[in-house]
């Protein structure tokens, strides 16, 4: 079988809690990436200019940014964290169905802000009860949960394109058209928005005006969204977690669960006070305040700080990639026509899909820092056969598809490879996950203001030099895992000779009493 038996068997004793962390990520595709086709809409709804709406996006970017670093606070207890996932799923569709309604770029700016901050909330949960349910086993389930981002983002731009509105407010100049087609086409299937662009106010006066129907495509996305929240309190109530519904008989597993938890209980508040000292998953700042950071050596935090800056630059490129190839596509030398060059973005989130789902195998066959060693390697050489052949049409489309495919699994490959090295006792999902939301966020801004001041070439150097970073940082992560490993083997080392003497001091005072039994039968 191509899957061991031992991998099925921990899959089908989780599978209610696995799919379920599966379908909430579905909701964080389906909200990240549906902005971007409605641009224009949005902007007549809201009868703002370009720059004013790019608030839109900066929000929704900072409050994600923002929930995925609280978000391991609800990861305490199983119910905290259902209940967060619940609550964060059902804003997402309360958010869809109130879209249509946001008249005012302020008011619009609030409800994006709200689900960047549920966005938040959902990407680190999602990723923290993995890793604590499969552990050793996670890299594969994790790269499954990834997939379904990449699976929601695909969906999301399908389901609004038939409903968004070609001519916009009404009879614009051609320059404006051409602004906001571009525009469009830039942000279509691409979760990050361009924050440095040429403002622009779009007239709304004059000509027949087009009859908006793009609210269908939110009330749509809201009902499509709707069985999440539900599966959610499904499992709460399976796991008897409501506190208004009456309990039923547990099942067999849960009784030796419940017995374990009485056992637990019987030993008193001190368990609790020393798993509190112990750390674990999180949210930052628990993380920062944690006592027992005191005692552990360099590399433990040079684990996390360099994890998290792989992440940075490699979301970063994902982020920026996915915003300005159409930028680059459309301006000489490429001189793509507009239609043609709209397909890179979405074929690039395509290839990142496709990616995930390839690596779900490829995680059980092989170890997370060999496919990071060569999708690191793989994203390097296509950035860099992609400035070779800068003038080339057709490779850019098969070096889009290539960086998609290399960059796909480069995050859940990496928090399953830290986690490993920590042994699931440190920060590192809350860490990875704030750092891979904070480098789309500043990379955008970067690399969107570099190709600005300096031309769409720097568009594909700045990648380039963002990836070489990359790997630099990881073989510094590299060298930061032997040191650590060599600090827990001299570590164990000493505690088994300081429990050596005292096991011979046990053994010896046996002995004795033993001998002084026997006298004392003897006489």
């Amino acid at each position: 079988m191509f899957i061991d038996e031992r991998i099925v068997t921990l899959f089908k004793r989780n599978a209610h809690h696995t799919l379920t962390y599966w379908s909430v990520f579905f909701s964080f595709g389906l909200c990240i990436a549906f902005l971007g086709p409605t641009i224009l809409d949005l902007q007549c709804q809201t009868n703002s200019t370009l720059s004013q709406i790019t608030w839109v996006f900066f929000a929704q970017q900072f409050c994600l940014l923002i929930g995925s670093s609280i978000g391991g606070v609800f990861t305490r207890t199983l119910f905290r964290a259902l209940a967060a996932l619940f609550v964060s799923a059902i804003l997402i569709s309360v958010i869809f169905s109130i879209i249509p309604v946001c008249n005012n770029v302020l008011v619009l700016a609030i409800a994006m802000a709200v689900s960047g901050l549920a966005m938040g909330v959902i990407d680190t949960i999602a990723n923290i009860q993995l890793v604590t349910i499969y552990q050793k086993d996670s890299a594969i389930f994790l790269q499954a949960l990834h997939f379904f981002i990449g699976f929601g983002a695909l969906v999301s731009p399908l389901i609004a394109d038939p409903f968004l509105s070609e001519t916009g407010c009404g009879n614009h100049t051609g320059n404006e058209t051409e602004i906001m087609h571009h525009f469009r086409s830039m942000l279509r299937y691409s979760p990050i928005v361009e924050h440095n662009i040429t403002q622009s106010h779009l007239p709304h006066n004059g000509g027949e005006k087009e009859e908006p129907i793009v609210q269908y495509a939110f009330w749509i996305m809201a009902l499509i969204n709707l069985p999440v929240p539900i599966a959610v309190l499904f499992l709460m109530y399976r796991e008897q977690l409501l506190p208004c519904c009456p309990g039923s008989t547990p099942r067999l597993l849960d009784k030796d669960e419940l017995a374990m938890e009485t056992q637990q209980g019987a030993e008193g508040p001190d368990l609790e006070q020393k798993e509190h000292e112990a750390g674990g998953h999180g949210s930052i700042f628990s993380c920062c305040q944690n006592d027992n950071l005191r005692g552990l050596p360099a590399s433990f935090f040079m684990i996390h700080i360099l994890g998290g800056m792989v992440l940075f630059m490699t979301d970063g490129i994902v982020g920026a990639y996915a915003g300005f190839v159409y930028t680059y596509a459309v301006a000489p030398p490429m001189s793509l026509p507009n239609k043609t060059a709209g397909y890179l973005a979405s074929i690039f989130w395509a290839a990142i899909t496709a990616g995930r789902l390839l690596s779900i195998p490829l995680s059980y066959r092989f170890q997370p820092v060999r496919l990071l060693m060569f999708n690191l390697a793989g994203a390097i050489v296509t950035v860099l056969m992609l400035l070779i052949f800068y003038t080339s049409n057709a490779f850019l489309f098969v070096g889009t598809c290539l960086c998609g495919l290399f960059l796909s699994s480069i995050f859940p490959c990496m928090l399953a490879y830290t986690e490993d090295i920590l042994d699931y006792q440190g920060c590192a999902t809350s860490v990875l996950v704030t750092s891979a939301g904070m480098g789309e966020m500043v990379m955008q801004v970067l690399v969107g203001s570099i190709i600005q001041s300096e031309g769409s070439y720097s568009f594909l150097l700045c990648g380039m030099i963002i990836a070489c970073i990359g790997f630099v940082l990881f073989i510094g992560l590299l060298l930061f895992h032997r040191m650590h490993r060599n600090y827990l083997t001299g570590t164990s080392k000493k505690s088994a000779m300081v429990e050596e003497p005292a096991a011979e001091q046990n053994g010896s005072a046996k002995t004795e009493q033993t001998e002084n039994a026997n006298a004392v039968a003897i006489s």
